[in-house]
């Protein structure tokens, strides 16, 4: 029988034991150790892995099988192991994400398409540095023998209209018993949707998950997400909802139309989703009538704002079915950039979207900044740190002095160019007032004459403009290419 080491760095992890081939003896065999790294084999005393299943950013998981059952069981035994250096608070946070998931499995397991929690432990075992301990945690859950989404897409390639439609109808119920269970699932994505071989779905990793029952209006979120699949709200930091997951949901929908990534799908230039001309459209007018209608939905979940999309699971069941009315046409955005808002191809009859109590996390400050908007900031800021170079070198001795006391006053006056405190003419009655104090307190300009303050600054304000031109364009070209 093969054996696979879960100690993270292991040289050498597969193990085999030719006695262990027989099952009477691996359900009374004593503790085995790893030949390589002297690991604990039979973890908690029952299971033992055979497989590499995967890694991520917060552990790995193992196939495995509990010898405590008659048919030797198979399951997932998932480890946790983070990765890279985390700082103590960090690696606390991450600790309390794994165990959470733990609590959720065994809250939710009841339900037949999230998988089952069989256990959760912890093992200390010597380190492979002499004199030294390792922690390490587990958690057991059902195996589901089949293939995820990610790999089903692969495998197969673009998915009809009539199997994103069960996908829908399959997911959707599941969510709707998350979400009247007080939580949120925070991460929908193609890997963590599990297609048996019976045909069922399961939605997988509740790690990232979220109780709406602790969360306080308002309330931030941790940044926890998959990029590409989140919703602005989500990416913000900011208090998430049913309907994120519904969003998180729908671009799954729109890759598996597609067969495209996020990326490709999402138009920054315009800053919408553009989903549509990439599914081929049927020439009959009736089946096009009903895509057009589906599709529809599928915009609304994939509004900007919270409150513009379907607000709970059972709306979008009830929107897919064929008696319901078209659902309304997605709102136009009222959000910050960086939000996707997709448009529309054919919008009906205007219909008032149901609007939720639960705020926009997002503030209205925060719109967007044109371009001359951008370039006069710019130029504002290098001609303020001109005449302030000029004025903390005459009056301070310290270089250091000077140079940190000038950075924090740029970096205060940016600030509040972002937040809008000041803006527009404020900019120039600002810079006007300054030049002013140069010219009345000559020692603020130590032998400057004002000629050469007013041309420094100039030249700094000059230099400011070409910068941020170069950086908006370096963004520019990346944000096509990438």
């Amino acid at each position: 029988m093969e054996i696979y080491c879960t100690r993270p760095g292991c040289p050498r992890p597969l193990n085999f034991f030719a006695d262990l081939d027989d099952n009477n003896l691996v359900k009374t065999v004593q503790q085995k150790y790893c030949t390589a790294c002297g690991m604990h084999l039979i973890l908690d005393g029952r299971y033992l892995s055979t497989k590499l299943l995967g890694r991520g950013g917060f552990g790995a998981a193992f196939l495995a099988r509990d010898r405590r059952t008659p048919g030797m069981r198979r399951c997932v035994v998932k480890q946790f192991q983070p990765a890279g250096d985390l700082t103590p608070p960090q690696l606390q946070i991450a600790q309390n994400l794994f165990a959470r998931e733990g609590e959720v499995l065994e809250e939710l397991g009841s339900h037949p398409q999230i998988p089952d929690l069989f256990a959760f432990f912890d093992i200390t075992v010597p380190s492979i540095q002499p004199g030294k301990q390792d922690k390490f945690f587990y958690l057991v859950q059902e195996f589901i023998d089949g293939h995820n989404l990610e790999e089903e897409l692969a495998q197969k390639g673009k998915f009809s209209q009539d199997e994103v439609l069960f996908l829908l109808r399959e997911i959707l119920p599941v969510l709707k018993f998350v979400h009247n269970s007080g939580s949120i699932h925070r991460d929908i994505k193609l890997s963590n949707i599990m297609r048996d071989r019976n045909g069922r779905l399961y939605l997988l990793d509740f790690g990232a998950v979220k109780q709406v029952t602790k969360a306080t209006p308002g309330g931030s979120s941790t940044g926890i997400y998959s990029m590409g699949f989140a919703p602005p709200e989500q990416m913000a930091g900011g208090q998430v909802y049913p309907s994120t997951d519904l969003y998180a949901l729908a671009v799954t929908c729109i890759i598996l139309l597609t067969g495209k990534q996020p990326t490709e799908l999402f138009d920054v230039y315009k800053n919408q989703w553009n989903w549509r001309p990439h599914v081929t459209a049927s020439a009959s007018i009736a089946v096009a009538r009903e895509w057009n209608r589906f599709a529809d939905i599928l915009d609304q979940m994939l509004l900007p704002a919270p409150n513009q999309r379907f607000q709970s699971a059972d709306e979008v069941l009830h929107a897919l079915t064929p008696s319901s009315p078209s659902p309304p046409p997605p709102v136009p955005a009222q959000m910050p950039p960086r939000v996707p808002a997709p448009a529309a191809t054919s919008p009906p009859t205007p219909v008032p979207t149901p609007q939720p109590p639960a705020p926009i996390s997002q503030p209205s400050s925060r719109r967007r900044f044109s371009l001359l908007e951008v370039l006069g900031g710019a130029a504002f800021t290098g001609f303020e740190g001109g005449l302030l170079f000029i004025a903390l070198g005459s009056l301070l001795s310290s270089p250091g002095l000077s140079i940190g006391l000038l950075g924090m006053t740029i970096g205060g006056l940016l600030f509040a160019q972002y937040r809008r405190v000041i803006e527009k003419f404020d900019l120039l009655i600002i810079a006007g007032i300054t030049l002013a104090i140069m010219l009345f307190f000559p020692a603020l300009r130590d032998g400057f004459t004002l000629q050469l303050v007013v041309f420094v600054a100039m030249l700094a304000g000059a230099g400011a403009i070409a910068v941020t031109a170069l950086f908006r364009l370096i963004y520019k070209l990346l944000a096509n290419f990438l």
